[in-house]
């Protein structure tokens, strides 16, 4: 959160800053010395998510100006701190639109609680449906990166969905370079390293941008700061993602830890990808063991067999009754379309639009997010539409 102090008393000012610090070190904060008057001067890109007013003063008509500046920002959390407990000053307090009333000077068991259920607020408020679909490889080499980053650009290439892709495979991650040939400015390690500043616009400039909807948050370029991502700094920043984009794209990579599987517990769909060979069904049954033990539900796991060969010795069929479940999609077996949107670092469906398995990802997406398959005009109709 980001959380404004107004005192005209420094040492009561201090306090406060030392006490909101200990709580959350990831929130924004910011100290103003003097009455409320000042917030006036806050400018829109200043405002914050939390305005805490220190002893408000009649004399100075505090609560007044306090009434006027929650009437203009109904969406900020105004508390006061006041020794003035009285049901009076209570009631004027609460026209104000004031939404905690705490004792001053403040303790952090007072504190504390207020700015909770402030932020459990704050959050049910700012939820969207934004969606977050995680991709793993059962085995390496499944073509899970390749079909996370290209799915994400398919997602938004109607320009009706905003979309951003966080490679989550910390030491060798390599999703960016799948849609781009630009170097990022930033990664998710350094997200992590200034936690404290996480707010939408900082999420947004830390992302390479394919598209004005579609980013992309690369891993680290370098494996030894895999270790500055934990998993608390997923929570907030999958939070975040969530209330900003449409769809949230994952490439978890393959390995399992602490930070992973933080990221597969916010999922909403988990997409582990296979391919129909003996290796990959003994690796993908471990896998779905993993998530049972994870107690994943049966419907948060959509199993997709990538590069699919109608003619192989392995039937659909026969996976899913090997994993007890069902093949939520397949991917066309196109070599050649994908191997040269990897090489060129253009996503396939902008490289090859009318390729078998650009076709499959643009289903796959419409499946994802409801959208229709635009009406096909055929005869003379079509002939005609094709002149113009």
């Amino acid at each position: 959160m980001k959380i404004t102090v107004i005192s005209r008393d420094e040492r009561h000012l201090a306090d406060m800053m030392r006490l909101l610090r200990a709580r959350s070190p990831s929130d924004e904060l910011e100290q103003i010395a003097g009455g409320m008057a000042r917030a006036a001067a806050l400018t829109e890109e200043h405002l914050p998510d939390v305005l805490i007013v220190d002893r408000p003063q009649a004399a100075d008509d505090d609560l007044e100006l306090l009434e006027r500046f929650s009437a203009q920002h109904p969406n900020i959390a105004c508390v006061i701190m006041s020794p003035e407990q009285d049901p009076q000053f209570l009631l004027q307090a609460m026209r104000a639109g004031v939404r905690e009333v705490l004792p001053s000077p403040v303790a952090s068991s007072a504190l504390y609680p207020a700015m909770e259920r402030i932020a459990e607020k704050l959050e049910r408020r700012g939820q969207t449906n934004g969606k977050v679909l995680s991709f793993i490889s059962c085995k390496g080499g499944s073509g899970a990166t390749f079909l996370a980053t290209n799915l994400g650009y398919a997602l938004a290439a109607s320009g009706k969905q905003r979309v951003a892709l966080i490679d989550m495979n910390l030491q060798f991650g390599d999703a960016s370079l799948f849609v781009s040939d630009h170097k990022p400015l930033a990664t998710l390690s350094d997200v992590a390293q200034q936690i404290h500043r996480l707010d939408p616009s900082f999420l947004t400039s830390s992302m390479l941008s394919i598209t004005p909807n579609y980013g992309v948050l690369a891993a680290p370029s370098d494996p030894a700061h895999a270790n500055d991502v934990k998993p608390d700094h997923v929570d907030a920043i999958l939070r975040l993602a969530r209330r900003q984009y449409d769809f949230v794209v994952l490439d978890v990579g393959r390995s399992l830890d602490a930070v992973s599987i933080r990221a597969l517990d916010h999922s909403d769909l988990i997409f582990p990808i296979l391919q129909t060979t003996l290796p990959y069904i003994r690796d993908s049954k471990r896998l779905l063991n993993v998530f049972r033990s994870l107690e994943y539900g049966k419907d948060k796991i959509q199993l997709i067999v990538n590069r699919h060969d109608r003619n192989s010795e392995i039937r659909l069929k026969d996976l899913e009754s090997a994993f007890d479940a069902e093949i939520a999609f397949t991917i066309p077996n196109n070599y050649d379309a994908a191997a040269a949107s990897v090489n060129q670092g253009v996503p396939v469906l902008q490289l090859s639009p009318n390729a078998p398995i650009s076709q499959s990802l643009v289903e796959l997406a419409r499946k994802l997010t409801g959208e229709t398959a635009p009406v096909q005009q055929s005869g003379w109709l079509s002939k005609l539409m094709a002149r113009k």
